[in-house]
């Protein structure tokens, strides 16, 4: 029997499989509202056989995206646009999920294929905050946020989990990886804060604790958290850390980490390679106790199935793959002997 293929219960929601797809920034987003591509794009791995469906990182402000393209989650128009999406996950068998986040420094850029510099206001760009005022790379300076506009924050996520489950989302992870926000006030290579959210290891984190406790207060279903569990330089963030932050993650209601890795500072080391951050996720599942996700260059099936069956991880998050090949999740299960996936449309297509 393929452990990949098994259902998981979290909480009071099933998921059909533990093979998902991990969220990936379009840029097609038009004023925050997902777009017909979104719907063709999301609704792919739904019949593809995905158990697990992530919406792209969907800001909770506006100055919280990415690009001027990014997907966000702070306003009613936005609601109703996610809904006929999320009714099409659903109707696949999917359980369609949003990640929930704020770029902080990172804001405000150009799409990839635009060059990925910052955007000026006067090209419909904003400034950007942070909790230091220091620049990533070459983009624009930020401003360090105040302690009363900190204190705004956590209840921005709450909000955005609030639409999210009017938007018809059944998981909420908490974007709080990759150099964004969050994790740069966790991360000691970019918070130089002094006052009551930077310094220790406890105050780096008070903001991140603090937008859980909002956003559980508010949301039922599961929520998931994704750490970077390494910065990869040394005198940043560490696998160790991520366990002590897990826990307490764990203790105020997060179900699952989906542990990435990097993003904090342009100069890190990344040995990227097959399953490269695999072990993160092996070690806060032990140490925590805590569910995990595996994700990073995660391609082959029988790759997959030895992460879940080994106990690794609870669950693998796949991304580029799944832009190669959409129905990933159906070849997958055929090759490992799992049953059919396969949508009763396309299985005159079916190769056992």
């Amino acid at each position: 029997m393929s452990q990949l293929f098994e259902p998981i219960k979290i909480r009071d929601t099933e998921i059909r499989n533990r093979a998902w797809v991990s969220p990936m920034c379009q840029y097609s987003a038009v004023d925050g509202s997902p777009t017909d591509w979104h719907l063709v794009h999301l609704g792919q791995y739904a019949t593809g056989g995905a158990g697990l469906v992530f919406a792209e990182a969907s800001a909770v402000v506006p100055e919280g995206r990415i690009s001027p393209a990014d997907a966000g989650m702070w306003n009613d128009e936005q609601v109703a646009a996610w809904r006929p999406i999320t009714r099409f996950l659903r109707q696949q068998g999917a359980t369609p999920a949003v990640q929930l986040a704020h770029a902080g420094r990172k804001a405000s850029t150009a799409a990839p294929w635009d060059g990925g510099h910052t955007v000026p206001e006067s090209e419909g760009g904003w400034p950007t905050v942070s909790a230091t005022g220091n620049a990533f790379g070459e983009l624009a300076a930020p401003r360090a946020l105040t302690s009363a506009e900190i204190a705004e924050i956590p209840g921005r996520f709450a909000a955005a989990a609030q639409r999210s489950a009017a938007a018809g989302f059944e998981v909420v992870e908490l974007h709080f990886a990759h150099g964004y926000l969050a994790h740069q006030f966790a991360s000691p290579l970019v918070n130089d804060r002094t006052d009551e959210y930077g310094g220790d290891f406890d105050r780096r984190v008070r903001l991140l604790l603090e937008i859980t406790e909002a956003v559980r207060a508010v949301w039922n279903g599961p929520l998931f958290a994704r750490l970077s569990a390494t910065d990869w330089v040394e005198g940043g963030w560490t696998g160790d850390d991520s366990v002590r932050l897990s826990r307490l993650l764990a203790e105020r209601g997060v179900d699952l980490i989906d542990a990435s890795t990097g993003g904090a500072v342009p100069d890190a080391s990344i040995p990227v390679g097959a399953g490269y951050q695999v072990p993160f996720a092996r070690q806060v599942r032990a140490e925590a106790g805590v569910a995990t996700g595996a994700v990073g260059m995660i391609t082959a099936p029988e790759q997959a199935e030895e992460i879940v069956a080994s106990g690794s991880a609870d669950a693998v998050l796949l991304a580029r793959e799944l832009l190669r090949d959409p129905h990933w999740p159906l070849h997958a299960a055929d090759k490992l002997r799992a049953g059919s996936l396969w949508p009763v449309q396309y299985e005159r297509a079916r190769r056992a």
